[in-house]
């Protein structure tokens, strides 16, 4: 977060913003910097990947769906917006640790004696730490006394827009987001590459909640998709993973998807639409029968 930051400083906050007597490493200056960063940083990705999936990704034959609320998208909306300044506090606690050099986080290739072999298995050992604590975090969050005051909050969408990815209580978004901070604190990383990483992050967090099931047949024992976290939003005890489904079959907790066997939303909201053309077709052939009727009375009469 100290490359944005530098760049924020340099660019933008110290002649624009705040004195130049004021020291850019002064504490104070950089949380609030922090804060400011991480929030505007936080709105703007979430609106605009949410919004692009939502308009070219999503399936809108999901907002038929019986389980989807009134006015959902927008309250999607309103629960992240809301929780994004609170989640931004503890967040905003380990950046400064990071920023005064605390962590492991290092500025380039001569830091480390692993080169890119060293940037590559980190990106790799990344995603396999944190997808590993977020499974046991996430299934903790389901325990029956911890769920009704966090993670509640988050299966109200039962059937869930891109919106929903990030629609959370503060301390659940938090909760879930914490491995990812926690890593350059115990390994390694590049800090371009851990730059990367949290968006990568991020664009993950709405793609599991995009309502688009494609996943390559080979990939899908093995990737944790949008099928999997769907079924985890209708049934709760369920694909708890985040990016695989390694975890869920350890401990116990993987379902195969139901949009994949032919019985997800889409398939209830297809067979929803054939009744209901049913419906209609049978009002309109009662409708012509009895028009049809009213046709000869009305040659007899005459």
């Amino acid at each position: 977060m100290d490359l944005v930051l530098n760049v924020a400083d340099h660019y933008f906050l110290t002649p624009y913003v705040y004195p130049e007597t004021w020291a850019e490493n002064d504490h104070v200056r950089q949380v609030v910097s922090l804060l400011v960063i991480a929030n505007l940083g936080a709105y703007l990705l979430y609106l605009i990947v949410a919004s692009f999936s939502y308009v070219f990704i999503f399936d809108k034959r999901h907002l038929q769906h019986p389980q989807i609320l009134k006015n959902q998208v927008f309250l999607e909306i309103q629960v992240a917006c809301t929780s994004i300044p609170f989640m931004s506090i503890p967040t905003v606690a380990l950046f400064f640790l990071e920023v005064r050099g605390y962590s492991k986080l290092y500025d380039s290739m001569q830091d480390t004696s692993l080169g890119w072999i060293g940037v590559f298995s980190s990106v790799i050992t990344f995603i396999l730490f944190t997808d590993m604590c977020i499974y046991w975090i996430h299934r903790y969050l389901h325990h029956k006394y911890v769920y009704k005051w966090l993670h509640k909050l988050h299966h109200k969408w039962k059937v869930p827009t891109p919106f929903a990815s990030h629609a959370f209580h503060p301390l659940d978004g938090f909760l879930q987001s914490l491995p990812y901070h926690i890593y350059p604190f115990l390994f390694p990383l590049h800090k371009v590459t851990y730059l990367c990483l949290f968006v990568f992050v991020n664009l993950w967090t709405v793609s599991i909640h995009d309502g688009d099931y494609r996943v390559p047949r080979l990939l899908r024992p093995f990737i944790n998709g949008s099928a999997h976290h769907m079924d985890h939003h209708l049934f709760y005890l369920y694909n708890y993973g985040q990016f695989f489904t390694l975890w869920d079959k350890i401990g116990g907790s993987f379902r195969s998807p139901s949009a994949l066997e032919g019985c997800g939303p889409l398939d209830e909201v297809r067979k929803m639409q054939k009744i209901k053309d049913g419906e209609n077709g049978t009002v309109m052939n009662g409708n012509a029968k009895s028009q049809n009727g009213y046709n000869l009375r009305s040659r007899k009469n005459s």
